[in-house]
């Protein structure tokens, strides 16, 4: 059993109240809220039918009354409504030519306005919001080779950021998290969003956990990200796995979990501020190294086969070669079997950040 950081358990974000909720299925941001997109409907029809109802009653000398001869404003409202509606009763109608060219050009124009709403409003809250939800559990039915994201407190907020500017579609990220709050903040980004417990087997195979490319852990206690990473791997036994853990006893019972990358972000704290220390520019490059907004990035692949048998000091990347991976060995730049690359290795390398184009 991992040991905690000293957090009460109280706080654990996967084990409060929306642990029992049931998990609800994937989604997407949409670009306006429903009530929102129903209000603006609402208001704009309001507005054609209170235009239409001045117009009539500025011009009621126009309009006869074959009931009682006489136009009051309650009948230019009723006059209006039926108008607007197609109704048509019959009881008041337009006898001037004035009012008659008022009702072919001005009303007969609102009245199909008003139609297009009340019909594009049925659509969207019907129709297309139906098709949506089908459209995305067809998508999660086939999702494949994308981004899990498990936790989107600090850390995960981050990842899913700094994914987006590596060029790292958001249709292709999925973030698990109990709370709505936080998924809301996630959506804005245009990734999809499940609410769910990320320790359960029925949320991580309803994203299909096993056809990721790569799932990233970040639950803010490190006991249940260890768990979460039992459950992946057991889940998925060949994807890859980076979980955060905050106490340096528990990095080895992550490995011993399943995780491929253990990444501690106290460590590496403590990493910026020695280095701070042996030179005032050492900082400032490591994290230039680890963003995506840097000058410089770090790359990992594997060597293409044109670079087979070269010098790790003479990529076709033109980027600075610091490490070879043979067999899952380490091998550091001025080793000698760094000189010459075989099929297979990967390379870790330092290359220019491209530059982005101006949005």
């Amino acid at each position: 059993m991992a040991r905690g950081t000293g957090q009460p358990a109280s706080r654990n974000p996967f084990k409060r109240k929306a642990l029992l909720a049931e998990f609800r299925p994937l989604r997407r941001q949409v670009k306006i809220p429903v009530w929102g997109d129903l209000g603006l409907r609402a208001g704009l029809a309001l507005f054609l039918l209170g235009m239409v109802i001045m117009i009539h009653w500025w011009d009621r000398e126009g309009l006869v009354d074959n009931v009682d001869g006489q136009i009051s404003f309650l009948d230019v409202v009723y006059f209006t409504m039926i108008s607007v509606t197609t109704t048509g009763f019959g009881d008041i109608a337009p006898v001037s030519d004035r009012a008659r060219l008022i009702e072919a050009v001005i009303v007969t124009p609102v009245r199909i306005a008003v139609l297009f709403i009340f019909v594009g409003a049925a659509y969207d809250f019907v129709i297309k919001r139906s098709w949506e939800k089908w459209r995305m559990a067809r998508i999660q039915e086939q999702l494949t080779d994308h981004v899990v994201v498990l936790g989107y407190g600090v850390s995960g907020s981050q990842s899913v950021g700094e994914l987006i500017e590596r060029g790292v579609d958001p249709r292709c990220i999925v973030v698990i998290d109990p709370f709505e709050e936080r998924l809301a903040e996630a959506e804005k980004l245009g990734v999809n969003v499940m609410a769910g417990d990320a320790t359960r087997d029925e949320t991580l195979k309803a994203v299909r956990i096993a056809e990721a490319s790569s799932v990233l852990v970040s639950a803010g206690r490190d006991d249940t990200s260890i768990l979460i990473v039992l459950t992946v791997r057991h889940l998925a036994p060949k994807v890859p796995i980076s979980v955060v853990v905050r106490a340096e006893d528990n990095e080895l019972l992550a490995h011993q979990a399943g995780a491929n990358n253990v990444i501690n972000p106290v460590r590496f704290t403590g990493l910026l501020l020695a280095g701070s220390v042996k030179g005032a520019h050492i900082a400032d490059y490591l994290a230039d190294l680890a963003s995506v907004e840097g000058r410089v990035q770090l790359v990992e692949r594997v060597v293409t086969p044109e670079e087979c048998g070269r010098s790790i000091t003479d990529l076709s990347s033109g980027g600075q070669g610091l490490r070879v991976y043979r067999n899952g060995r380490p091998i550091g730049f001025w080793e000698p079997e760094c000189q010459t690359l075989q099929p297979g290795d990967v390379v870790v390398e330092i290359v220019p950040t491209a530059p982005r184009e101006a949005e």
